[in-house]
């Protein structure tokens, strides 16, 4: 956690993603409590509670299935209220992403804004694909064409590759970087030419020393399984959503919540099913930077996030 004496300053929660840890918040804990001192407005100053997800890192290890995505966010929510604050705001990219609207959901009184980066979106039937022109277009195309190999392994059989993962650190390493350099811009380029060293090799000991290699797997799972996102389900047992759903298992209802979305230029969030699913009142188009914004472009993060929840002051 993270605290900032100016007495205005926001809570905040940031949730990480798959291949993830807190760790990939480092660069922006400094700019985001404490503005002032990094050039910034201290009217912008927030309080930050960084954890963990289930099953990652240091979080609570997972003591059987049933881990999706509500009741990550039931935790989250518990959490925030036990920590005594009653309005705040959720920032969440990739797996964050997906955790954050679910929080909004489960208290929509609490929740003052959602921020999003790295947003997955899906449509609801053939017509839905149709439909979209331009850049839309593009993205919904890179997502469908894109190399899932590790979305069948996490969302499939997490644990079968968990042990050679746990015992293999050259192994988790390759795991994850190969993420890193696949998800990064430039693409064609090594992974450190877009991510310092030092915070890959960070994330990738987080896993090997906590041996959470198949326990953060199981979101893939448990969403997957539930929910056949993109057709990559087994049948297997999952936690199925409790709202109404759309094609592929998704809940329809929309979200009520402010919503701002930054996309970089690896994204492929598609707008029209995004201002679909959530209430967007911000959209910003970077150009520039990859999947790991909070690693890659951290100054860019910090600015839409500042932006954002200033707008809601």
């Amino acid at each position: 956690m993270g605290h900032h004496p100016e007495p205005e300053a926001t809570p905040l929660i940031l949730l990480h993603g798959w291949p993830g840890a807190v760790t990939d918040f480092l660069d922006v804990i400094g700019p985001l409590t404490d503005p002032r001192s990094h050039g910034g407005d201290p009217d912008d100053a927030f309080h930050l509670v960084i954890p963990s997800l289930p099953g990652f890192g240091f979080s609570i290890p997972l003591a059987g299935p049933g881990m999706g995505t509500e009741r990550m966010a039931g935790l989250f929510v518990e959490l925030m209220s036990r920590l005594g604050y009653e309005r705040y705001g959720v920032q969440g990219y990739d797996t964050g992403s997906w955790v954050a609207p679910e929080m909004a959901e489960q208290a929509p009184e609490n929740v003052v804004g959602l921020h999003l980066n790295a947003m997955i979106t899906f449509p609801y039937g053939e017509e839905e694909e149709k439909a979209l022109e331009g850049a839309d277009r593009r993205r919904w195309e890179s997502m469908r064409d894109f190399n899932d190999g590790y979305l069948q392994c996490n969302g499939k059989r997490p644990q079968t590759v968990a042990y050679g993962l746990t015992d293999s650190p050259v192994g988790q390493l390759a795991w994850m970087v190969e993420k890193f350099k696949e998800l990064t811009m430039p693409e064609e380029g090594l992974p450190e030419d877009s991510l310092d060293r030092d915070r890959m090799l960070t994330c990738v000991s987080v896993y090997w020393l906590t041996g959470t290699a198949g326990s953060a797997a199981q979101i893939y799972y448990e969403n997957i399984s539930a929910n056949d996102w993109s057709g990559a389900g087994d049948g297997g047992e999952g936690e199925a959503d409790s709202r109404s759903e759309g094609p592929g298992g998704w809940p329809t209802e929309r979200g009520t919540v402010p919503t701002g979305v930054l996309l970089s230029a690896h994204d492929v969030t598609v707008r029209p099913w995004a201002e679909r699913d959530h209430e967007i009142v911000r959209w910003t188009e970077l150009g520039e930077g990859g999947h790991f914004l909070s690693l890659e472009k951290p100054d860019l993060l910090v600015g839409d996030i500042r932006a954002f929840f200033r707008d809601l002051r």
